[in-house]
Order: structure tokens, then C-alpha cells, then sequence
């Protein structure tokens, strides 16, 4: 077996490879660019090398810098993770003429399955159900409406070397394709200097399956059952599990049989995913094979106890696959949810900065469920705006979907993070929607269910219990530390504009009572003192965790999906409260405001010019992306705050308006 490996990749995957060879007794090497200089990853590696400053294009991406670390450091091996350049044909071909084990599928696999027309070939030729389309090159618009009109409106309009959601456009009529399929073109020559063009049948209300394969160098293939990913946002997967809740027995075996075809036909020799797009009638089609390690990989581990990273690791140093496809079994449920450092409630911009606070879900073994956290950072680092914005993949395992969920739910209460936007408000608020409970996904789920975006939920009767609990809980705990407990008192306290009549006691056994309007519960195991952010107690035998922050006139408090701020009043003082006049919002009609933390590219405009409504004022960059912002507005410039190069913060002046 290799001594050393080094993985050229950063955050929680280098992080999760780390942990497979140290059970295996590898040896690791990790490579660092300037941003990475003081994560959790070179932490724990064995050996470290600095390849760079922090943009990718200068240290990641660089094949030279990745060779000269493995020759410097002695690795036999290098294991790319994910992104990257972990499907980089020309970089695995680099390693092998450089005796250095590349562990991942071999060059002319990552070239077949690289390219989605050839890769639509090759799926065709093994017998791969493939979706009704045209898969050679067309020329002119005139022939893409032709073709389009064979195949039968909705069509959809993609760019082969096209990824990351980017160059995919849908025609519903010979209008949309005359359009799309221009705009397609000008897309794929700008974002990847190739403006090829393929058209497939749209499939309405589509599901995205995929197949985990594994093979080695001895031509050995198996599958490890499937994975629903049609939980997306922009293209962008968000929550995923296994097994898939739209699949029978017999449908499975078809796609794995099928994925395994695909496979052998390019003598796939890693661990690797084929993809397919399935029906709500169970039809499925190959959509693209992805020649490594996937990011939702730690479900298929949950429900299959195989670690795929040291398959991986075995198949490229030329060991014989050691599960036999009859002896593979599926074991309950998983589901993964990503942790992303962006910001629901606006509109799901990045939101980079320093973790201040990160508090994980304890991992393994829970009350009915299992839990696993991979993540790459600790409280206290930075979420870089170079970088993709995941903060952890946070997954739970159950004997069955709906215990695989109520173990998410309450993994996700469990996880608070602050100094940073995150989405788990939003990841907790789908695990409670009666649609994800039944099953019924497409990947249009977000589109339909958040139409409007993301604002939180209003809290149900069992959350108003527990924040008026949890409440009242803190407000004993701070009375008895003060020296001034309550035998019994009443209170009103307000749940948002909402007030409720509340009695507190306590019974025989030490336990809070607590009467909300005239409907007694009991308070037991309660574990928080003040300081601590999150507050755990047990509400009528039903454990819960809710996020707790002390305010001015009570707590601010969030269940779940759901924030308010709670207060402990005297009667009279509510009545007072009730008096108050509503706080009016600033106004910043005249103001453009950065939406997100980042850095200035450029902003076009200056003192006194006469802008139009529409025209750009600023463009922003993070996370690898630009956001360009425009006048609402005609107006005259009054001042410009900041100019190209400057890093801002959310809600910093760019540019003010007479």
C-alpha cells in the first residue's frame, strides 16, 4: 500500500481523506494557499506545502505547483478530491508520465465521460436509456427549430462543455429556440471557449438520480445503489439522500445495471457517479457521468457501511474490488443537507467572514438516529470569498426516510454557527414541509415552494410552546443565579406582536410547569446557562434544541425555521407594549448598498454623472462570482463611497444619490 498521499484539494474533503488514511496508515501531504494557511485541513496532515496566493487559477489549478509538492514531499499518490482538478484528463496523464499514482479513473475515462455529447455516445452504445435529443453538432438556428420540432417541445438548449448550471437554456416553442439557441452559443464561447451546442427532450417535473459505480484495474464494476439529489438550487444540488424515495426494486436494478454497463464500456477503474434525469413514472435517462468522488458521497457510506475514499485509494494501487455485487445491501436511510455560508434571507448571497461561533451536532449514535458532520472549518476561521461557501455537509442515518428526518431536524437544531449568514434555517425548514416528508420531489422543489425566496416560517403550536418554555426556562435560571426565584408567577409573555397568559410552578419532581394559556407543559432536562447559545430541554417527553440570544426586553429565539423575539412581561407592562409605536426602516432609497461581504471590481460611475434606471453602478465580487448592481432609478450621483480593489461589508454605502 502507498506510504504517503498527498491530496490536492482543500477544506472538508482534504479533511475527510485525511481521516481514511490515517485508518489506513497512509501518511498525508497537504497543499495550502495563502487562505488556507491555518484551516483544519493542514492542521491535521502529516506534511504541508505552500503552492500559492488565495485565487485558485494561482495555486489549486496549477499542475506544476501539485507535482513539484509530490516530489518534494515523496508522495507516491495524489488524491484531487472534488473540483479542482480532480476531472482534469491532462493532469492524471501528467501524473502517470511521472510515475505518480493518480487516485481516480485513468485519463482516457476522464476524456470519454468529459465531454457530454461523446459521453451521450458512448451511454448509447452500452445500451444506456439516453433522453430523446440530437447529439451531433448543429450549425444554424434554422436546424436547431428543425431538430426541435422532431423531438417535441419542451426542448433543452445545452452547451457540451458546459457545467456548474451555466449554458442551459429550455424552448417551449420555435420563438424560445430561435432565442435560446443563440444565447446558448454566446454563453458557451464566453464561459468556455467552446460554443458547441447538443438539444435534449426537457422532461417536466424531472428528478435527479444518480448511481454510485466502483471499479478497479482488473475490470471489475459494481454499483452502490442510488442517491436523490432533486433537492437543487440553480443548478446546485442542496440536500440529497439514499436510497431514493421515487424507486422500486426493479427500477434500481435497471439503473444500476445500466450505470455498470456505462462503466465497463470506458473501463471505469475509481470510484465515479453516473447521473441520470428520472420521470415521476419512473422513466430515467443518462445525463452526464461524473469521474469522481462526489460531493454527497457520505450517504451512500451511511447505508451501505463502504468507505468509498479508501476504495479509491485500493483500485489505484492496484488492488482486486473485494464486494461482490450480490453481497452489497441497502441498510435504512441517509440524507445529507450542505451548510453553506450564504444568507437565506437575502436572497441566498454569500456571506463570507469569520465562524465566531460554530457549535457541531454531537456525531454518531443519537436517540433513534446517527449523525455525521463533515466539515472542513472550526469556530474561529475565516469563509473565504475565493473559495466555494460550504461550511460542513451535516448528514443523518435511520432505519427509515422518516426517522432519517426527524434526525436531521433535530441535527440541525443541534448546529448553531454565528459571524456569518448561513442557510440552516432554510435546510430545517424543508426537513419539516409535509411535501419533502411525502416523498414527492422534483428539481423545481425550491423554485415552487419559495417562490418568493426565503423569509423564515411562522412558528407552529408546538414551536410557541417551545420558545414561550424555553423563555420562561432562561428567565427562572437568571432569577435563581440573581437570588430571586419564583414560587409561582404569572406572566404575559409576547411571541412577536402575539401574547399568550402564562403561569410557571414547578411539580413534585423539581420539573417546570408552565400554563400557556390555560394548557399545561412540563419542562424537564433543562441544560443551558447564560452565555451559552444554544438552550436544550425535554417539552412533554419530545427533546428539543433552540437557538437563544438575551436581548434588551427578552430573548431573541430560533426554532428551526422560525425566529421571534420572546418577552417576559408583567401584565401591565404588555399593555404598555402594545401602545408602542412600529419602528420605522431607514430609508435608503438614495443609497446602493453592497448586498453581500466582498471585493469592489469596479464601480463605472462618478460625482455628479446623470445616471438611467437599469445602468450598472457597481459590480461585487464573491465566492467566484460577480454580482453586478443597477440603478433602480434615474438620478445624479452625489458621492462614491468606494472604488475598484476595496473589500466591503454587507450594507456599506457604495455610491449615494442627490
Amino acid at each position: 500500500m502507498f506510504d504517503k498521499i498527498l491530496i490536492a484539494n482543500r477544506g472538508e474533503i482534504a479533511v475527510r481523506v485525511i481521516k481514511t488514511c490515517r485508518k489506513m496508515g497512509i501518511k498525508t501531504v497537504v497543499v495550502y494557499s495563502d487562505a488556507d494557511a491555518g484551516s483544519l485541513a493542514v492542521e491535521m496532515a502529516d506534511e504541508t506545502v505552500h503552492i500559492g496566493p488565495a485565487p485558485a487559477a494561482q495555486s489549486y489549478l496549477l499542475q506544476d505547483k501539485i507535482v513539484e509538492a509530490v516530489k518534494q514531499t515523496g508522495a507516491q499518490a495524489v488524491h484531487p478530491g472534488f473540483g479542482f482538478l480532480s476531472e482534469n484528463a491532462s493532469f492524471a496523464r501528467r501524473l502517470k508520465e511521472e510515475g505518480i499514482a493518480f487516485i481516480g479513473p485513468n485519463p482516457e475515462a476522464i476524456d470519454a465521460m468529459g465531454d457530454k455529447i461523446t459521453s451521450k455516445k458512448f451511454a448509447a452504445d452500452a445500451g444506456v436509456s439516453t433522453v430523446p435529443g440530437h447529439m451531433g453538432l448543429i450549425e444554424t438556428t434554422e436546424e436547431a427549430v428543425k431538430i426541435a420540432r422532431e423531438i417535441g417541445y419542451p426542448v433543452m438548449i445545452k452547451a457540451s462543455a458546459g457545467g456548474g448550471g451555466k449554458g442551459i437554456r429550455v424552448a417551449h416553442s420555435d420563438e424560445d429556440m430561435a432565442e435560446g439557441f443563440a444565447a446558448v452559443k454566446a454563453e458557451a464561447i464566453n464561459a468556455f471557449g467552446d460554443d458547441r451546442v447538443f438539444l435534449e427532450k426537457f422532461i417536466v417535473d424531472p428528478r435527479h438520480i444518480e448511481i454510485q459505480v466502483l471499479g478497479d484495474k482488473h475490470g471489475n464494476v459494481i454499483h452502490l445503489f442510488e442517491r436523490e439529489c432533486s433537492i437543487q438550487r440553480r443548478n446546485q444540488k442542496v440536500i440529497e439522500e439514499a436510497p431514493s424515495p421515487l424507486l422500486d426494486e426493479a427500477t434500481r436494478q435497471a439503473m444500476g445495471a445500466q450505470a455498470v454497463a456505462l462503466a465497463k464500456a470506458v473501463n471505469y477503474d475509481s470510484a465515479g457517479t453516473v447521473e441520470f434525469v428520472a420521470g415521476q413514472d419512473k422513466s430515467f435517462y443518462f445525463l452526464e457521468m461524473n469521474t469522481r468522488l462526489q460531493v454527497e458521497h457520505p450517504v451512500t457510506e451511511l447505508i451501505t457501511g463502504v468507505d468509498l475514499v479508501e476504495q479509491m485509494i485500493r483500485s489505484a494501487w492496484g488492488e482486486h474490488l473485494n464486494l461482490k455485487q450480490e453481497e452489497l445491501k441497502i441498510n435504512g436511510w441517509a440524507i445529507e443537507s450542505r451548510i453553506y455560508a450564504e444568507d437565506p434571507y437575502r436572497g441566498f448571497l454569500p456571506s463570507i467572514g469569520r465562524l465566531v461561533r460554530y457549535e457541531q451536532p454531537q456525531e454518531g449514535e443519537q436517540d433513534g438516529y446517527v449523525v455525521r458532520n463533515d466539515s472542513g472549518v472550526r469556530e474561529g476561521d475565516e469563509i473565504s470569498m475565493f473559495y466555494d461557501p460550504m461550511i460542513a455537509k451535516l448528514c443523518a442515518w435511520g432505519e427509515t426516510r422518516a426517522a432519517a428526518i426527524k434526525g436531521m431536524a433535530r441535527a440541525l437544531e443541534d448546529t448553531h454557527l454565528s459571524g456569518l449568514g448561513h442557510n440552516v434555517p432554510f435546510l430545517a425548514a424543508v426537513m419539516d414541509q409535509e411535501r419533502f416528508q411525502s416523498g414527492v420531489l422534483t428539481t423545481n422543489y425550491i423554485k415552487d415552494e419559495f417562490p418568493e425566496g426565503f423569509n423564515g416560517v411562522a412558528p407552529t403550536e408546538l414551536q410557541v410552546k417551545q420558545l414561550i418554555a424555553s423563555a420562561v426556562a432562561m428567565n427562572e435560571v437568571i432569577a435563581e443565579q440573581d437570588g430571586d426565584p419564583s414560587e409561582r408567577a404569572e406572566w404575559t409573555v409576547l411571541v412577536g406582536k402575539t401574547a399568550y397568559e402564562v403561569e410557571v410552578g414547578y411539580d413534585e419532581d423539581e420539573d417546570l410547569t408552565v400554563i400557556i394559556n390555560d394548557e399545561e407543559v412540563t419542562v424537564s432536562e433543562i441544560d443551558w446557562r447564560p452565555g451559552l447559545s444554544l438552550f436544550r430541554a425535554v417539552l412533554d417527553d419530545e427533546a428539543f434544541t433552540v437557538e437563544v440570544k438575551r436581548a434588551a426586553d427578552g430573548f431573541d429565539i430560533r426554532s428551526r425555521a422560525t425566529k421571534e423575539r420572546v418577552r417576559i412581561l408583567r401584565p401591565e407592562i404588555a399593555s404598555l407594549y402594545a401602545m408602542l409605536p412600529e419602528k420605522q426602516a431607514a430609508d435608503t432609497s438614495k443609497l446602493v448598498l453592497s448586498p453581500m461581504p466582498g471585493l469592489v471590481v469596479d464601480i463605472p460611475v462618478v460625482e455628479g454623472q446623470e445616471v438611467k434606471q437599469g445602468e450598472t453602478v457597481a459590480i461585487i465580487e464573491a465566492m467566484k462570482m460577480q454580482n453586478i448592481l443597477k440603478a433602480e432609478r434615474d438620478g445624479k450621483v452625489k458621492s462614491v463611497k468606494a472604488k475598484a480593489g476595496d473589500p466591503v461589508a454587507a450594507d456599506d454605502v457604495l455610491v449615494e444619490f442627490e
